[in-house]
């Protein structure tokens, strides 16, 4: 048996944004009927990711969880987040024209770190489901990530079930 739905998130503008879609999730299953299969929550947005991590009960002086702070600072790294043209090879002039034509502004264009962090991470994961419960461990939950701070946008989580 397959089982689908999907739920909207909002991002917020200028930071990297997570968003806790556990609950929404575990709804979802619940509402799947299906026992024994598999769970994947899914971005088609090439600038998201999704992970299961645990929650770390502290916050960072940013308003994240000091795992979601660290994570972006281990990014910063190694893929330092697009502030001005030239950083990045991408976009190039084909890309801008493209995004004007579609009347997405220069700005919205220049997140080439978005897209790679959602390369580097991925846009799913998959979880095991055992008598009709996730299997996240004790601490897992499961969050989707906006790495694209260009711009507030409203994102779209897909969830999949497969199983008996």
């Amino acid at each position: 048996m397959v089982y689908r739905e999907e739920f909207k998130v909002q991002s917020n503008h200028k930071v990297c944004t997570f968003h806790d879609v556990t609950a929404q999730t575990r709804e979802i299953a619940a509402r799947s009927g299906i026992k024994n299969g598999i769970v994947v929550v899914y971005s088609r947005h090439t600038t998201c990711s999704v992970i299961t991590q645990e929650c770390a009960f502290d916050m960072s002086m940013t308003g994240m969880e000091t795992l979601q702070q660290d994570l972006l600072d281990v990014f910063e790294n190694f893929i330092p987040t697009q502030r001005r043209e030239g950083m990045y090879l991408h976009p190039g002039p084909k890309a801008l024209k493209f995004a004007e034509e579609h009347d997405e502004d220069a700005r919205g264009c220049h997140n080439t770190d978005a897209h790679l962090r959602s390369s580097v991470i991925g846009r799913n994961v998959t979880i095991v489901m055992v008598d009709g419960e996730m299997d996240l461990g004790q601490f897992g939950f499961i969050h989707f990530i906006d790495f694209d701070q260009t711009r507030a946008r409203e994102r779209t989580v897909q969830v999949m079930i497969i199983g008996e």
